[in-house]
């Protein structure tokens, strides 16, 4: 009978290193109204971040060192991205877009704005547009 506290504990450690990799972005994001959610990391399809790794067109990069910013939804991370050909590191801030199920996305001198691919308000607004 100790065994069942034990096999308890395995199984906890076992699933805590992928509790710790989630991040509280991760979710396929149209990079347009009219994106294919089901293609990532091409021209017209989605980004797509899973596990602190956000993958863009033709880049990933890996968010590091996640500092939370005090007083907003909003984390700042150390992006070590490749792709293309080479490897680079900036900085970049996401938060929850507080008008949609979306995120923002903030880097030096750039704003983007991202739809979540399952959001039902984003695909009605997109059929509607069509």
């Amino acid at each position: 009978m100790r065994q069942l506290p034990l096999l308890r504990f395995g199984a906890a450690v076992t699933v805590f290193p992928v509790a710790l990799l989630a991040s509280p972005f991760d979710g396929v994001y149209r990079q347009s109204a009219n994106a294919e959610c089901a293609l990532v990391g091409v021209d017209g399809g989605s980004i797509k971040i899973e596990n602190e790794i956000f993958y863009g067109v033709e880049v990933e990069c890996r968010m590091i060192n996640p500092v939370e910013i005090e007083g907003m939804n909003a984390v700042l991370y150390d992006m070590a991205c490749i792709g293309e050909g080479s490897a680079w590191e900036e900085r970049a801030i996401m938060m929850e877009d507080a008008q949609t199920s979306g995120i923002l996305m903030i880097w030096d001198g750039y704003a983007f704005r991202y739809a979540r691919c399952n959001d039902p308000a984003a695909a009605a607004t997109e059929a509607a547009a069509e």
